[in-house]
């Protein structure tokens, strides 16, 4: 699919027994190996098992999947990070990429005794990304001074190949986060309204030339087959509808406003959905029809320059393989 990648997710320890997760983990990883994906995004927060702990797990039941590790500037200093992607590279001679969060939930942060507006946080990840990067690439030590961190004549070691220095992602949805991920050469991540939709056009302007969209699919043979899938995976409650409530009065993120400010259905096509985003089932949007209306709505995105695919969590093998032929339906009707 020329250069478009595509990333699965990882299932959240939350749901999950300890004798279950770790079983969870390398399955969904393998699917997503055999099905064609180039990663897994690992999430990270305060409920969740560490990250890097769990893409040990990851690594160990693929022989090439890439996991996208979510990276929290709070959490550790840049220099360990560095330090583990150095480690991964020794021990597993695989490349890792990483998930640049500025933290959207203000309770997380507040626990952590951390009130930096929304805005800065962008410029403190951008100074702390940017001395992981130039670790891993400088043969000698460095030095930076910044507002946020400083370091002198630091060198981590071991020293990495140059194909596993990590390709960095970053959250794309506000002006800050796209200002970060230009300065920062990374892939500018959104959260995609209906093809059309103001905040996703403005979005197009500013982004950097590789782009990423976060959206789960459910194609099936026919629309009434998904849809049937689609409401039975993701039903409508009110205490789901309580819980989003309550997750928007604690985010600060942009696309979080941006998502619940549309309404379930916002176009006149049925195929893009936020059931499962209003309902607190998931935090993206929704394609949901037959293959081919699926695959049509996707070329919209891939004309529009997106070629970094971050998918919702894969429920089983079958679903991500829909998923993935439904990508490359959508490819080669692009190329035609």
């Amino acid at each position: 699919m020329n250069n478009l990648e595509i990333y699965s997710t990882c299932p959240q320890s939350v749901h999950y027994s300890n004798e279950e997760y770790a079983d969870a983990v390398s399955q969904t990883a393998q699917w997503s190996e055999e099905a064609g994906c180039r990663g897994m995004l690992v999430y990270s927060d305060n409920r969740l098992t560490d990250p890097w702990i769990t893409s040990h797990q990851v690594l160990d039941a693929t022989d090439s999947l890439v996991p996208l590790v979510a990276v929290q500037p709070v959490y550790m200093h840049p220099y360990m990070i560095a330090k583990k992607i150095a480690t991964f590279s020794k021990l597993y001679d695989r490349a890792i990429a990483l998930n640049m969060i500025a933290g959207g939930f203000r309770n997380d942060l507040k626990a952590l005794n951390d009130p930096t507006p929304h805005d800065e946080r962008y410029e403190r990840l951008y100074e702390y990304t940017h001395i992981i990067q130039t670790l891993l690439k400088s043969a000698q030590p460095i030095s930076q001074e910044g507002r946020y961190y400083s370091v002198s004549n630091l060198k981590v070691a071991p020293e990495i190949p140059e194909q596993h220095i990590p390709e960095v992602f970053v959250s794309g949805s506000s002006e800050a986060g796209r200002e970060t991920a230009k300065k920062l050469s990374a892939t500018a991540v959104e959260y995609p309204g209906p093809l059309g939709a103001e905040f996703q056009e403005d979005g197009l302007r500013t982004a950097t030339d590789k782009r990423g969209i976060r959206i789960g699919i459910i194609a099936r043979s026919t629309n009434e087959e998904a849809w049937d899938v689609a409401r039975e995976r993701f039903p409508k409650t009110r205490a789901g509808e309580l819980m989003h409530t309550m997750a928007m009065k604690s985010s600060d993120s942009q696309w979080h406003k941006q998502l619940s400010d549309l309404d379930e259905y916002p176009s006149d096509s049925d195929i893009y959905w936020l059931g499962p985003f209003k309902s607190y089932n998931t935090f993206c949007p929704y394609l949901v029809g037959s293959f081919g209306e699926v695959a049509e709505y996707l070329q919209g995105y891939l004309q529009r320059g997106y070629n970094r695919i971050i998918l919702d969590i894969p429920p089983d093998r079958d679903d991500i393989n829909y998923t993935m032929d439904t990508f490359r339906l959508a490819a080669d009707r692009e190329v035609l």
